[in-house]
């Protein structure tokens, strides 16, 4: 009788999707737990080495993959475009405020300086230095494949980590052409590895003892669980939730302006943005009418198509799942009486029927009790709320539950001050519909908008992928003089 041959498991797969026509064009293979474990040690066995070269070296690493970057930056736009969907033009402003990440991640050798106390007690000096964690790892969304990776990797490892990246599974070929130019630019085998996958993925990374911290950007009720679940697995956890990022727009400012702000803002990537307006505050109803009449023509004549369409303003949306789900939302708001100024739910591109597109949307006199106001969208959708004084609105924004970003538009110098200081949430914009930090500065939210104790990037990601040891020490002259059992003090 003959043995019976034990079966292996059929790899796991996804396919990868061109969102303008809706047909298949890859797939990617996903990693299993095992596939993950073997992946942690690999980087494990690189990152002591890497750690030990100077700060220097490794920002010159960094300096070869940003000038690669710059050379790169319209293919990995063009990557961008075919399989998220946003515009070719929205697509290279991503990666650019990326490499902007990547040019302060080169400057590590003086972020990195400690301090030093001298003669802190009698022939005591004092300082400090930062140290890298060891393997760290980065979960990141779909809507921005290139960009927010770049939040995280390039300060991770010029800190002198090794970097497990496991981005989304609907557009993951910007992660692995990276991998590719950091390859190139020197990077040692193992210091920076993509990881494909789903669910089992993800919780093999939450899970696994070799990794001592876990960024993540996402919806919130996934950021919660990945903010729970690591830190309960003793790692180090900063995790970006959702966001329903309001802007007020105040009698005194032009309407104009502020019409062409909530375009950009609300429609730019098809509304796929956690920091994109979502919801205008109108202060009066004379400025609401005014904002209705003004957005309405623009959104009806929005020039929709594929992304890789220069003559396009916004591309299709993710996936058919998604479409169906945003077109809910917009089902939905009908349903609990907003009034529907411009309705994009019919809308179909000649040549891409099978597209995953949708015309832009505007809802008047929504109403905070509302599911169109109270949840995010993710999409093309734009509700007006109607506040009558400017009180009022900042006191809806303050009761939400999420904390993004913030903006209002006023020629009022004194109001823009008191918004500034009296609004609870953690990216603040005037004038400035989307306030994304620059590099050097540091990105979050807060409230539900954010899950641990740090921002991402800047110095708050340096302090993220470091830890810091602080070093007492005394050369002793002369013959010793005994014991002392007091606790150490300066007198």
């Amino acid at each position: 009788m003959k043995a019976e041959m034990k079966q292996q498991p059929a790899a796991r797969q996804g396919d990868i999707y061109n969102p303008a026509t809706g047909q298949v064009i890859g797939q990617v293979k996903f990693n299993s737990a095992s596939d993950i474990d073997a992946l942690v040690q690999k980087a494990k066995a690189a990152q002591a080495d890497w750690a030990e070269q100077s700060p220097m070296k490794r920002a010159r690493v960094m300096f070869r993959f940003l000038d690669l970057l710059n050379k790169n930056a319209k293919k990995i736009a063009e990557i961008i475009s075919t399989e998220h969907g946003k515009v070719q033009v929205d697509a290279e402003g991503e990666v650019q405020r990326g490499i902007e990440i990547v040019e302060f991640a080169t400057g590590i050798p003086n972020l990195l300086k400690g301090e030093y106390s001298d003669n802190v007690g009698t022939g005591v000096d004092s300082y400090s230095l930062r140290q890298p964690l060891g393997v760290v790892a980065g979960i990141t969304p779909f809507n921005f494949p290139a960009m927010v990776p770049m939040w995280m990797f390039p300060i991770a490892i010029t800190c002198g980590n090794a970097f497990i990246l496991k981005p989304s599974e609907r557009d993951p070929s910007a992660a692995d052409y990276m991998a590719k130019l950091l390859t190139e630019a020197g990077l040692p085998d193992g210091i920076f590895i993509v990881a494909h996958g789903d669910k089992e993925a993800v919780d093999a990374i939450l899970h696994h003892p070799d990794i001592a911290a876990v960024s993540f950007v996402g919806s919130t009720p996934v950021a919660e669980y990945i903010y729970k679940t690591g830190t309960a697995n003793g790692k180090r956890v900063q995790s970006l939730g959702g966001a329903k990022n309001h802007m007020i727009v105040m009698p005194d400012a032009d309407i104009d302006q502020a019409a062409d702000a909530l375009m950009g803002a609300a429609y730019g990537s098809a509304g796929e943005r956690c920091m994109a307006i979502s919801v205008a505050v109108a202060v009066g109803d004379e400025v609401a009418d005014k904002l209705v009449s003004t957005l309405t023509p623009r959104i009806e004549a929005l020039k929709v198509g594929p992304g890789t369409d220069s003559k396009n303003e916004m591309g299709p949306l993710i996936t058919k799942q998604h479409l169906d789900k945003v077109k809910g939302y917009v089902d939905a708001g009908v349903g609990e009486g907003a009034k529907l100024a411009v309705d994009g739910r019919a809308l179909k591109v000649k040549g891409h029927e099978n597209g995953y597109f949708m015309g832009g949307c505007l809802f008047d006199k929504v109403k905070p009790e509302m599911s169109i106001y109270k949840e995010e969208i993710f999409g093309p959708v734009l509700c007006l709320v109607r506040a009558k004084t400017y009180r009022e609105a900042v006191d809806l924004i303050n009761a939400h539950e999420y904390g993004n970003g913030v903006a209002i538009f006023t020629n009022h110098g004194g109001v823009a001050r008191n918004f500034m200081r009296d609004i609870k949430v953690g990216m603040v914009g005037i004038n400035v519909p989307i306030p994304v930090p620059v590099a050097f500065n540091s990105f979050g939210g807060w409230k539900r908008s954010l899950f641990g104790d740090t921002h991402m990037h800047g110095q708050e990601g340096v302090k993220f992928y470091t830890k810091l040891k602080t070093v007492t020490a005394r050369w002793p002259e002369g013959p010793a003089k005994g014991a002392d059992f007091h606790f150490p003090q300066n007198k």
